[in-house]
């Protein structure tokens, strides 16, 4: 499997980490004749490449994510080499060495931007992979994902279960805070009105509390409060307006 990074306790306890694994854990151990695909799906900023990522440390799982200039020969060549199997000449038969070398290992396959699979309509390449190997599958991508897998009733019938990424929560952002500001304590409403202004996005609530961890050490500040964090703006992902133009 590719090294991945060094995910914390911290990332371990978020919501949407621990639904990612128990998605994992369900489709590991289905009952004999289900079937064996799972999808994980949300909104951008809700940490589910995260979640991903800290299943395939903690499952061992082969952990693939999808570029949207992907071929079926690229995409088997990717998943080959997180295998660690020199891939073959043609697709068919590296098809057939994922799903080979998937049957022997009890090991899942995460396939993250998984909706690029079904725009360059390479979705059939993971069934073929599947139908043939029996493997744990899941595939990660955005909100309309399962919409867009209904076209292809071969790949959406073979569902296990579907699991939506959920927006931040409260506990998640204190866990946050613990791992991007361990030096700087947020206080509890200050925490609250980052949630708030970041609408739920786990991406955004990190980019705050990075930026208010530096301006709180660059004042000397030993806490953060919404009383000291004063006037001074949130992050929110909004696009900045149009500047004015200046007549020389």
């Amino acid at each position: 499997m590719t090294q991945a990074p060094r995910l914390s306790n911290s990332v371990a306890h978020l919501s949407n980490v621990t639904a990612f694994v128990g998605l994992v854990e369900r489709v590991r151990n289905r009952a004999y004749g289900l079937p064996g695909l799972g999808v994980f799906y949300g909104f951008s900023g809700f940490g589910k490449s995260t979640a991903a990522a800290y299943s395939a440390n903690h499952f061992r799982a082969y952990n693939v994510a999808v570029k949207s200039t992907w071929t079926g020969r690229k995409l088997c060549q990717a998943i080959l080499t997180d295998l660690g199997i020199h891939p073959a000449k043609t697709v068919a038969d590296m098809v057939d060495q994922v799903a080979e070398h998937l049957a022997r290992n009890d090991r899942p396959l995460i396939i993250d931007e998984a909706d690029h699979l079904v725009a360059r309509r390479l979705i059939e390449v993971v069934r073929d992979i599947y139908e043939s190997s029996g493997a744990a599958i899941i595939l990660v991508g955005e909100e309309r994902l399962p919409q867009n897998l209904q076209q292809w009733e071969r790949v959406h019938g073979r569902v296990l279960d579907w699991v939506a990424a959920q927006p931040a929560s409260p506990a998640d952002v204190a866990k946050l805070v613990e791992l991007h500001s361990p030096d700087v304590p947020f206080d509890t409403d200050f925490q609250a009105a980052i949630l708030t202004a970041c609408n739920g996005s786990t991406r955004r609530v990190c980019i705050n509390l990075e930026t208010m961890r530096m301006v709180a050490l660059e004042n000397g500040w030993d806490r953060l409060s919404l009383a000291r964090w004063g006037k001074r703006a949130f992050f929110t992902g909004a696009a900045p307006a149009p500047r004015r133009v200046v007549n020389p």
